[in-house]
Parts: structure tokens; C-alpha cells; sequence
């Protein structure tokens, strides 16, 4: 039976490099090229943000990619850092076909969790009416009231149906 070793020479360098710095100066160029492409995957994957969300109509095509084929009403939240870069979307609550029970509580512990500096609030309306309706503007004014208190701004509300997609900031609804 045979067994792999390091020959000697080999050994001893990787026990002299006791530190990053001396270990980075002595790998290869490809050995290098592999350690930087290694840590450009982990920034795409686990640091990078996603993509930046300038107007209502760069939303509205994120949100409809996300929401128009769903047949039940869903409630969801873009989760935004300082710069408008989307951290996370997460579709939070799921109802019936003409409504969602929503829970500010747990938008205020997401928000939290994932830092995040603004918001975007939206649902989907699976008759095809983008219309807000009364339940609409007065959960939207109650998430903007506790976020607020907290430092996360409510950017806009979007209601994603048929045609046009409504917007709450828009329509002048937002404070």
C-alpha cells in the first residue's frame, strides 16, 4: 500500500508561512487567480447587493416579474439599503384572491434584521384592478408611521394587476 506525502522541501515552506501575507506573496499566479475568484463568487453570492431600483418604472418591472402570475393575493416587501440597492424581497404574506391579512410587526422585525434603510411595500391585486382600496391606504400610513419612527423609510406601495401598475408615492398617498 501506498502513501501520498509532501516531500520535505514542500512541508517545511508551508510551515515557515505562518501568516496571510506570507502566504499570498508565495502562491502562483494561478494559485492567486484561483483566491481572487474565489472571493469575486462570495461577493456576488453573500455581499453583493442586488440591483438598484432608480424609478417607479424600474420597480414596477422588478415587482411584475415577481408578482403577476400569482392567484392569490400576496404581500410583499423590497427591502432596500442606503443607496436603494435591493437587499432582499421577500413575499411576506399570502391571502385569498380578493385579500392578505398583514402584520406591520413582522415588517418592522424583517426590516430590522436586514438593516434595511428604505422599503418598498406591494401586492397584487389577481382581479386585474389596480385601485387601492380603503384597507390598502390605511395599512400603508400605519407602516409608514411605525417604520418611520425606526429610520426606514417607506418609499412607495404598488399594486401589480393588469396594465398599469398603481403607485402610491406616484399618487401623492406617501408623506
Amino acid at each position: 500500500m501506498q502513501t501520498h506525502t509532501q516531500p520535505d522541501n514542500e512541508q517545511t515552506q508551508i510551515e515557515k508561512l505562518s501568516t496571510w501575507d506570507e502566504l499570498m506573496n508565495d502562491l502562483t499566479a494561478v494559485d492567486a487567480w484561483t483566491v481572487q475568484r474565489a472571493m469575486q463568487i462570495l461577493d456576488e453570492r453573500v455581499i453583493k447587493r442586488g440591483p438598484i431600483l432608480k424609478s417607479p418604472q424600474d420597480v414596477t418591472a422588478y415587482l411584475r416579474l415577481q408578482l403577476t402570475d400569482k392567484q392569490q393575493e400576496v404581500f410583499a416587501v423590497v427591502f432596500l439599503d442606503s443607496q436603494h440597492r435591493v437587499i432582499a424581497y421577500e413575499a411576506l404574506f399570502c391571502g385569498t384572491i380578493h385579500q392578505a391579512s398583514v402584520y406591520p410587526r413582522t415588517i418592522l422585525q424583517r426590516a430590522m434584521t436586514l438593516n434595511a434603510a428604505a422599503i418598498i411595500l406591494a401586492h397584487n391585486h389577481p382581479s386585474g384592478m389596480t385601485t387601492p382600496s380603503e384597507a390598502d391606504k390605511s395599512l400603508t400610513q400605519q407602516l409608514q408611521s411605525i417604520l418611520t419612527q425606526v429610520d426606514v423609510r417607506v418609499l412607495d406601495h404598488f399594486i401589480i394587476g393588469e396594465g398599469i401598475s398603481y403607485s402610491f408615492a406616484e399618487h401623492g398617498m406617501l408623506s
